[in-house]
């Protein structure tokens, strides 16, 4: 089938977006292939288009547990096989898993980057007919990438296991630096990187210095109509603000990752259908969500990176209409984001401290725990061994930046189960025990698939089919699972610490200093950034970000913030060039005065231009000019 039918046969598009199908022709064609779209751009189809198009099933590494299921529920939706793997599943569960990969049922296979090290993974792997290997989130293979992994350091390892397979990286956010990283590190063949362009143009971006963020807020709801999102840093915030918008009549809620599963999937499905349309949320929000119609996008506090602040203020106007970026600021906003990095960083010492009192928390001996996965509450580790909670918050994300552990929150792992008795011995099991035959029954008539993988069930629903109750359907699963008539496992809401190596001896705990040097002051160019993209009252904003992201000969935008008080000049940008060149110097060179520079003018066409310079360089204080003596002195 060619990849226009496949992408009309199971997405229904005639077309493909910018960029997709010479994306998609490179990979189909044999070539390592590197794919820079921006949030939105449609980054998935560039990899399951291909994956569809040959023979054997796809493999796609990606590093967050909530979008891989969200991407294998949308490829079953399509009724395409797909399925993943993740620490913290059950030996079995991975089991049936791989067996299915092995004989052809999957096409889509999703695994954690930690979960491809080891060496059950690898050995079944080889018996893979694996025709791609797409790596998505591709940035986090770099050291510079504003997301690190190490184990995506191990990726380029399979490459002898699946020697024919064709390797494609996507990724949403890179610069120059982390480019030629992810190409070193998965071993391209070729240097062959399809990039288009960061600009989202139907995008308006806004920086807007406020001390009353709430009042400016109010107004941005109340004049910008349809759905938007508000991004706040804390969770606590999330909660005040959705309260202020309602009591001001502005329909909101809020959502963050500290609410339990059931009530973040209540408040997602409710926000996508626009009940209420504005959601203020912490960062958690957005992964795996795609509504294209999000009209605007505000930020309470700024961002710690511009990568950071691009990929979540790209949420808004997927469809392609206007729609508004704005982040709100003042001077707090930046003494704290360099506070907050300070916090970020604890002492070496405090990081070994912490893992030392990690591993005794979860009773584990020196050697042990490699691949497993432990429930884990963050309050009663911190009262255990009376431990600051943000500094142990972050110790614990250097340790997994560092390869040490993963970081799983809170999970939506609904409750499954897998039949494994064949069909006689399951008819003949009902007939000989008819205490479980109604349940059985009702089991294998709603949920197909139970004999070849664990299949999602709900208690609840079954409980109500057989005229029982959610606790005894549990007892009864229970029951059934050690009688090995099934495999079941029921819904998990922790968070959980995945050791992705076997627990070290004290003596031996490496954590390198120039590594941690290093990272801590990438972090802090990466504040600076944003420091500077909201302080600058001269730089398109649209420019800023996208060159950021290594582009060139950009363009004005004509629509942010910043242009639109350049274009009050009603100067094109030639002639604004030319008269700031001319007038830079005579300034430098000062003391000047106003007057003394229009002086100089010999074209009387030309007073009204040089004069709009000269007061917009004084109102973006560009120009200083000292109210006593009219002396201007240049601060650019």
């Amino acid at each position: 089938m060619e990849i226009k039918q496949i992408l009309l046969k199971y997405w229904g598009y005639s077309s493909f977006r910018p960029m997709q199908e010479e994306i998609i022709s490179s990979a189909l064609s044999g070539k390592d292939t590197l794919a820079l779209l921006p949030t939105g751009g449609g980054k998935s189809i560039c990899y399951q288009v291909p994956g569809l198009a040959k023979e054997g099933i796809c493999l796609v590494i990606s590093p967050l547990i909530a979008l891989m299921k969200d991407q294998v529920e949308n490829l079953k939706e399509r009724n395409i096989p797909a399925a993943c793997i993740y620490s913290g599943q059950t030996s079995a569960e991975i089991d049936t898993t791989l067996d299915n990969c092995i004989y052809g049922k999957i096409k889509f296979l999703y695994v954690s980057p930690e979960r491809l090290t080891t060496k059950l993974m690898r050995a079944r792997i080889q018996k893979m007919n694996v025709n791609l290997v797409a790596i998505d989130e591709s940035h986090c293979i770099s050291q510079w990438g504003y997301d690190f992994r190490p184990p995506y350091l191990r990726i380029a390892e399979i490459r002898e296991l699946v020697p024919d397979a064709v390797f494609m990286a996507l990724t949403a956010t890179a610069t120059k630096k982390v480019i030629g990283d992810i190409i070193e590190k998965l071993e391209f063949r070729d240097y062959n990187v399809f990039r288009n362009s960061f600009e989202r143009k139907n995008l308006i971006y806004a920086v807007l210095k406020e001390e009353d963020k709430l009042k400016r807020l109010l107004k941005i709801c109340k004049s910008v109509k349809g759905t938007g999102v508000i991004y706040a840093r804390n969770r606590k915030k999330t909660k005040e603000i959705a309260l202020f918008l309602k009591k001001n009549n502005i329909p909101a809620d809020f959502y963050h990752a500290g609410l339990d599963s059931v009530t973040r999937e209540k408040k997602q499905e409710a926000w996508m259908k626009e009940k209420p349309p504005v959601v203020v949320a912490t960062n958690a929000f957005g992964m795996g969500i795609d509504k294209p119609n999000v009209r605007f996008v505000v930020h309470m506090d700024m961002p710690d990176s511009p990568e950071a602040y691009f990929q979540e203020a790209g949420r808004g106007g997927r469809d392609g209409k206007k729609a508004y970026a704005v982040l709100l600021y003042n001077k707090a906003d930046i003494s704290n984001a360099k506070q907050f990095l300070k916090l970020s960083y604890p002492e070496i010492k405090f990081i070994k401290t912490v893992y030392n009192s990690l591993g005794n928390y979860l009773q584990l001996a020196v050697g042990s725990g490699e691949n497993m996965a432990f429930d884990f509450e963050l309050s009663s580790f911190c009262d255990t061994y009376n431990l600051n909670p943000l500094l142990t918050y972050n110790a614990l994300k250097l340790l997994e930046n560092e390869g040490y552990i993963l970081m799983e929150g809170a999970l939506t792992n609904p409750s499954k189960v897998m039949i494994l008795l064949n069909k006689e011995n399951i008819y003949r099991f009902q007939v000989a025990t008819p205490k479980y035959d109604t349940l059985l029954k009702t089991i294998l008539r709603s949920y197909p698939g139970l004999f070849t993988e664990m299949v999602k069930i709900e208690e609840n629903v079954i409980a109500k089919r057989i005229n029982s109750t959610k606790d005894n359907v549990i007892k009864n699963l229970k029951e059934l699972d050690r009688l090995k008539v099934i495999k079941y496992s029921p819904q998990n809401e922790m968070p959980r610490i995945v050791f992705c190596q076997a627990r070290v001896d004290p003596k031996y705990f490496a954590l390198s200093p120039k590594v941690y040097a290093d990272r801590k002051k990438f972090a802090e160019i990466r504040i600076k950034a944003m420091e500077e993209y909201v302080s600058s009252t001269t730089k398109c904003r649209s420019q800023y970000l996208i060159e950021y992201f290594g582009e060139e000969n950009t363009k004005r935008c004509g629509k942010c913030d910043v242009c639109l008080e350049r274009n009050k000049l009603e100067l094109s940008k030639l002639e604004f060039d030319r008269i700031l060149e001319w007038v830079k110097p005579i300034v430098m060179d000062g003391p000047v005065k106003v007057d003394e520079i229009m002086d100089k003018v010999n074209n009387p066409n030309e007073e009204k231009k040089v004069m709009n310079v000269i007061r917009w360089l004084i109102d973006t204080k560009k120009i200083i000019i000292d109210p006593d003596t009219q002396v201007m002195k240049w601060n650019g």
